[in-house]
């Protein structure tokens, strides 16, 4: 156990503060603390024992080793460093420290400049902690522990993550492969060549069709003749050549070269389907653009995941630091069971933040691989080595300007008008439609003979050619009236549409620039916070260092510190993304 001694025979005239001794050694406490030592920089000799391995500051001077001037107690208790310290105190005004290297003697003395002893002795066995008492109420840090805690963080949001493994990409290779094999954006691109196949169709209406064929016609029986009369009569034909059908006197049911169009769709068909096209070609590029939009905020969210990995591990190994001192000072009896269960419990609510931060970046990487068309089974690692703010849109001029900028650009508000003017065509269409005539022109050349029973004679050329054309009111006017009204009703639906979009596309410029400026400001209030955080927290570790506190003291710093790198890192990854939507609300002015 551990002695005070004094030269006086009243021990609290030597020592003016209350003095508690239980039965262990190592509860052995004084009521009021001592005063704060300041270390200085350490003293490392290879002396076995009984070696001053610190100084501490004594009045702007360096305290000599092993001079103690009046020693009226000593008290055993760890220093930082992990050395056993004797400390003495001569007045209420003065303060030495000797720290002692050599753990395995149980017990000793040392010598004071003026030939007093002062003796030190351990009831356990070296590399314990329950035969150190509590000097006063100053916290200390517990031998068994690795010496020093760890250092507070030197990045703002963890802008080092450890290598993972997997397929490397960054954000330009990321775009490019959405723009060239993402699904959805070839489902686009083919409705494109949809429209465009239908305009080629639309413009060849008016030319002929070529048909080739033969046929053979048998009759036994009776039969009517041209003038009327019935007759008995067997016979037989045969026709090959362009057309076919060709039986008796009359044209071939089905003409070699054939032109049967309605005037009105060979006019106004290209029309409307040169529009449609157009439309398609925009919203071809609107999907490209929602594609690589949310492909931006799927990597944004990617590294963001991983990044908050960063921060979780580190905020794992402060906890798991203050767990092992909260441990190691309630085993002394320094400290109180419930703070080093307190810390136990935040370790454990650390190591499952570490879990679900695994988790988001599978996450993470599994919805950026769908974009991509890529493997979801392999994890997508990002190359930047931080998440750090995008400037993708300047923004040197005014809202108003920003909005005029997107109506110009925005392949919606494109699209809608394509479509008006699709319905527009649509509506000129019906309007010509009873005062364009419907036409067919036929034309079938080929060899055709016959005669009685089987027999095919005079078999030689033969040449048809008609034309037809007329007009139709349908439903004597009624029907007329109907497809007039059903194509203004779709012109006003498209003008709704567009003046729609025109409104929308304001209100996503708007939106997005608010979210830029707001969250441009929260990042510069997020790095402040990082910044009171990391002195919180350096501040707490010295305290305890300097025997000024309890380990659990800095448990809240530790949280302050996790939320502050959090609050940035979330205010970064909102920025970026408000950048890319407001990228996108523009009309995605910069290339892929």
């Amino acid at each position: 156990m551990v002695e005070p001694r004094s030269n006086s025979a009243n021990q609290n005239e030597a020592w003016p503060y209350p003095v508690t001794q239980p039965q262990q050694a190592s509860e052995i406490s004084l009521v009021k603390p001592l005063p704060k030592l300041q270390p200085v920089n350490p003293l490392v000799t290879d002396e076995p024992c009984a070696v001053p391995v610190t100084y501490y500051q004594q009045g702007g001077e360096p305290s000599p080793p092993l001079k103690i001037d009046h020693p009226p107690a000593s008290f055993w208790q760890v220093s930082p460093s992990g050395f056993a310290q004797i400390a003495w105190q001569s007045d209420e005004s003065k303060l030495a420290t000797d720290e002692v290297a050599d753990f395995s003697a149980t017990s000793g003395e040392t010598s004071g400049a003026n030939g007093q002893k002062v003796s030190f002795h351990q009831s356990n066995p070296a590399g314990t902690t329950s035969a150190i008492p509590l000097l006063g109420r100053q916290p200390s840090v517990p031998a068994e522990l690795p010496p020093g805690p760890p250092e507070p963080p030197r990045s703002i949001a963890g802008d080092s993550a450890t290598p993972v493994e997997g397929l490397p990409i960054d954000l330009g290779t990321a775009l490019q492969l959405t723009a060239g094999q993402n699904p959805q954006v070839a489902f686009a691109q083919q409705r494109v060549q949809e429209a465009f196949a239908r305009l080629d169709a639309a413009e060849v209406l008016w030319l002929p069709s070529i048909r080739a064929g033969a046929n053979y016609n048998k009759h036994e029986g009776r039969i009517q003749d041209v003038a009327g009369k019935m007759i008995e009569t067997s016979r037989g034909s045969l026709y090959n050549g362009f057309g076919a059908g060709a039986v008796g006197a009359g044209s071939p049911a089905v003409p070699g070269l054939i032109m049967n169009f309605e005037l009105r769709d060979a006019i106004f068909q290209p029309r409307i389907a040169e529009r449609t096209v157009a439309a398609r070609r925009q919203a071809s590029r609107a999907v490209t653009n929602d594609m690589l939009m949310d492909t931006s905020l799927a990597y944004v969210e990617l590294l963001e995941a991983l990044q908050a990995r960063v921060i979780a591990g580190e905020t794992l190994m402060h906890a798991q630091r203050l767990a092992e001192l909260t441990a190691a000072f309630a085993r002394a009896g320094q400290g109180l069971q419930s703070d080093a269960d307190r810390a136990a419990t935040e370790l454990n609510a650390r190591q499952v933040d570490l879990r679900g931060a695994d988790e988001r970046i599978q996450v993470a990487s599994v919805r950026l691989a769908r974009l991509l068309s890529q493997d979801p089974s392999i994890l997508l690692v990002p190359q930047e080595p931080a998440l750090i703010p995008i400037d993708v849109v300047i923004l040197d001029c005014e809202l108003p300007e920003l909005v005029s900028q997107g109506l110009r650009n925005r392949p919606e508000l494109a699209e809608a008008r394509f479509l008006v003017g699709e319905a527009v065509q649509a509506l000129q269409r019906e309007r010509y439609a009873p005062l364009m005539p419907s036409v067919l022109l036929g034309m079938s050349y080929g060899g055709n003979g016959g005669g009685l029973g089987g027999n095919i004679e005079n078999y030689g050329d033969r040449m048809d050619f008609d034309a037809m054309a007329f007009w139709q009111v349908r439903n004597i006017g009624l029907g007329e009236r109907a497809a007039k009204n059903e194509a203004n009703a779709r012109i006003s639906q498209a003008r709704s549409r567009q003046i729609q979009v025109m409104d929308q596309v304001a209100a996503d410029i708007a939106e997005a620039h608010a979210q830029v400026i707001a969250r441009r400001d929260q990042i510069g209030i997020a790095e402040r916070g990082i910044e009171s955080a990391a002195e919180s927290y350096r501040r707490n570790l010295e305290r305890i260092g300097d025997g000024q506190g309890l380990p659990i003291e800095a448990l809240q710093a530790i949280q302050a510190l996790d939320q502050a790198r959090r609050q940035y890192l979330q205010a970064v990854a909102d920025y970026n993304k408000a950048q890319f939507r407001l990228q996108r609300a523009l009309g995605w002015p910069i290339r892929v």
